[in-house]
């Protein structure tokens, strides 16, 4: 459930069966999060909202409503431009250099640019829509060499290197963009 509050902006609540009590949290986003107990009313969830003013707005850092909107606007442009790109350049790259991948996800994780599963999956993330194309692709090649590798070892960079010559300037490069949206 989402409360509209004039103070809060959007406030995301989640029913929990295993919760007793109350609980509030910022996302990261910046949006007020709030757990409830599952047989929790939406009457009682406001009214909690409402008796808590004082110490929520003392205690937890929310953003400005208006800036929850921007950053939802800003995610939505990049996930439509991440979905036209990076499944395509991940499955060029993957051909050309003979990977194999299971799946292909795309995510707006705050800390990682990608990652590489057991399983085969790989996961880019939107922000790279932000970063220019060399770096964009340094990303790629070094998920795709996780497939073979799922460490940092020595044979893993060995591999980056075989297929980006210069993959420790883009490392340091990629260093100077945060992948948070």
């Amino acid at each position: 459930m989402i409360i509209k509050d004039d103070e809060f902006g959007e406030v995301i609540v989640r029913k929990n069966a295993l919760s007793r009590g109350v609980k509030f949290t910022v996302s990261t986003s910046g949006r007020l999060m709030m757990s409830v107990p599952k047989y929790t009313s939406d009457f009682l969830a406001k009214r909690f909202l409402n008796s808590n003013r004082k110490v929520i707005r003392e205690k937890l850092p929310i953003k400005n409503p208006n800036e929850q909107r921007a950053r939802d606007y800003q995610k939505k442009i990049l996930m439509k431009k991440a979905k036209e790109y990076l499944p395509y350049r991940l499955e060029y790259f993957a051909k050309l250099y003979g990977y194999s991948y299971n799946k292909c996800r795309l995510s707006h994780a705050n800390t990682r640019w990608g990652s590489c599963s057991s399983n085969k999956t790989i996961s880019l993330n939107i922000g790279l829509m932000k970063l220019p194309v060399n770096l964009r692709d340094y990303v790629i090649l070094h998920e795709l060499a996780h497939l073979n590798h799922m460490d940092h070892s020595r044979a893993f960079w060995n591999e980056v290197k075989e297929h980006d010559h210069n993959y420790k300037n883009h490392e340091k490069k990629l260093k100077l963009f945060n992948p948070g949206v």
